[in-house]
């Protein structure tokens, strides 16, 4: 299955026998809050989710910015979200796609085998938009870790010698020239620079299957044994983690990431261009 659904197939969907739950994950680091623009007009139905609060646990402690959620408590806002173990899921964001990116790869990695994100996002819906907030039935769905593989420190480490770690932050991050967020610039020794944004088209939508299969395979993903993928904070990885799937190249997700990296001052740290 494709982890992406279009603004169009959405529709016919919703239509029909089986709708899928919506998810509203609304998210941008440095940007608005996203429950006043859920408020303000969201797809009729959509709960929203807050990607901060419900999505990651608080920072710190070495885990990183964004450190995945208690399972529990994730499972719990899932039912309450009215997700249900045999339905369909599609979640959505502002159009950046990292938002939807992190609650695909969460229920994916926690065992909801039909979820997909909105290809573009809110922007590219041409349907309605609602403000009223929905009260779903609650859902069923009990998370089980570990559908997909999940890296700690040392296996990102390790990946990056033996296959291929790609690091989804823009070039001049992992570059080591500018560092906004983390206390520390460059990246991981041997991770290649694969920057997300060149996932898409302008319009926040997924370059086509060939031509994302012919992208990550001039970075060495035919070659590799294992593909592994970071970021800052292991949620633009998960936009990353998509564009892998519909090319058809399963992959790792270091989720604690660059800020979990370099919360250790003995982890080592390169700059540079690619090797």
């Amino acid at each position: 299955m494709t982890p992406i659904i279009s603004a169009s197939e959405l529709v016919s969907e919703l239509a029909g026998s089986r709708p899928p739950v919506l998810l509203d994950v609304r998210y941008q680091m440095g940007g608005p809050p996203g429950r006043p623009l859920y408020e303000a007009g969201h797809l009729p139905g959509a709960v929203y989710v807050d990607l901060e609060a419900e999505l990651a646990d608080p920072p710190g402690g070495g885990r990183g910015r964004h450190p995945l959620p208690d399972v529990a408590a994730f499972g719990a806002v899932m039912r309450g979200a009215g997700v249900r173990s045999d339905a369909p899921v599609v979640v959505y964001d502002g159009g950046q796609g990292w938002a939807a990116a992190r609650a695909w790869w969460m229920l994916r990695w926690t065992g909801h085998g039909d979820v997909r994100i909105l290809d573009g996002g809110l922007p590219a819906w041409t349907g309605p938009l609602s403000t009223e907030v929905p009260s779903p039935e609650e859902g069923d769905f009990v998370p089980a870790p570990g559908a997909l593989r999940l890296l700690d420190a040392e296996g990102a480490a390790a990946l990056a010698r033996t296959g291929l770690l790609l690091d989804a932050r823009a070039g001049e991050r992992y570059r080591g020239e500018t560092e906004p967020i983390d206390p520390v610039a460059g990246h991981i020794p041997g991770a290649v620079s694969a920057p997300t944004m060149e996932n898409v088209d302008a319009h926040g939508r997924y370059l086509p299957a060939d031509v994302l299969t012919s992208r990550f395979k001039a970075l060495g993903a035919a070659d590799a044994a294992e593909v592994g993928v970071y970021c800052g904070s292991g949620v633009s990885a998960a936009q990353q983690l998509v564009a892998l799937e519909i090319a058809g190249i399963p992959a790792a997700l270091y989720a604690g990431s660059w800020s979990e990296w370099v919360s250790d001052s003995d982890r080592p740290v390169a700059t540079g261009p690619n090797p």
